[in-house]
């Protein structure tokens, strides 16, 4: 015992005191940066639950997932490089090179991979601000179609015809969202000239009004028809404006079922939707009366093969 005691004496704590205050110092960083990390994740995951709670729907739960795996990312690459430069400076090797070797290598990869990162940076807060959800129906970058899947990288949309598109979040400028909250019906109904406005219009809201008693379609349906009125004169036609107030995502069902249902009461009422056509007018003279219109059958020549008969204006 005693011998060992020598030993301990003859070591010259000056010497290693150094190296040993930075190895406990390079410890205590690592164990610091391990519970401060560990408080951080805990505290995210805290956040993602409460909200969670708050939205109470599963595609709200996906989002908060989704963002929450994020911060949890970006919070432990941050403690990390800071945990990293702790030790690098304990153990004496300068920063400055490796900082300025970092922002070297980092340029590079922002200019090679510049569009992924817009990619990222928009899906963030696409997400973040709950421009798209999973089944909404979305005009985007010049397609559109159903939401299928988004991603931090993409949205991925199934557009009437089937046809899967994968639209990077970095080309998406403009959403247009067709079904949050509620959407409208909206309704162009061309009829006659000769036919009377109110009537036209008193019968589409008896329609509205049959289709509001419907059980399979009144859930879908918030509120009564409303009423725009003429809204312009076509050539053929003058067109007759409405909409519906109704459920996200009803407003081609209700205005397929509504258009049906139209089309049979415009015929049991003989009240006239026009096709595109053409009226020859041959004018009036001073006294109003109508001259009359000359047609003839075109002669060919003598000497030229008889080809079908035609009736020409003249």
């Amino acid at each position: 015992m005693n011998e060992l005691w020598r030993h301990i004496a003859d070591i010259d704590w000056v010497r290693w005191g150094g190296p040993a205050t930075s190895a406990l110092r390079i410890v205590l960083i690592i164990v610091l940066a391990w519970i401060f990390d560990g408080v951080l994740q805990r505290l995210v995951r805290s956040v993602r639950v409460h909200v969670v709670a708050r939205m109470g729907d599963n595609e709200g739960a996906r989002r908060a997932e989704t963002l929450g795996r994020v911060v949890r990312y970006l919070v432990a690459l941050v403690v990390g490089a800071v945990a990293v430069m702790l030790v690098l400076s304990e153990v004496g090797l300068s920063l400055a090179p490796v900082l300025g070797a970092a922002g070297v290598v980092g340029l590079a990869v922002g200019f090679g991979a510049q569009s992924l990162v817009k990619d990222y940076c928009n899906g963030f807060f696409i997400l973040f601000e709950d421009q798209i959800r999973t089944g909404d129906v979305v005009n985007v970058a010049g397609h559109g179609g159903l939401v299928e899947d988004i991603t931090l990288r993409h949205v991925r949309l199934r557009d009437y015809d089937g046809v899967v598109h994968f639209v990077p979040n970095g080309l998406i400028t403009t959403v247009s969202n067709l079904g949050r909250s509620f959407a409208f019906a909206v309704v162009d109904v061309g009829v006659a000239y000769r036919e009377d406005c109110d009537e036209v219009m008193a019968v589409m809201r008896t329609v509205a009004a049959e289709l509001r008693a419907d059980e399979a379609l009144a859930p879908k349906i918030l509120e009564d028809l409303e009423m725009a009125g003429v809204d312009r004169w076509d050539p053929s036609a003058v067109i007759v404006r409405a909409r519906f107030k109704v459920l996200p995502l009803a407003q081609w069902t209700v205005r397929r079922e509504y258009l049906r249902r139209l089309k049979m009461a415009f015929d049991a009422r003989g009240i006239e939707i026009p096709f595109p056509h053409l009226t020859v007018y041959a004018g009036v003279d001073k006294s109003g009366g109508a001259p009359a219109l000359p047609l003839r059958t075109a002669e060919p020549a003598a000497d030229a093969p008889v080809p079908p008969a035609r009736v020409g204006l003249r």
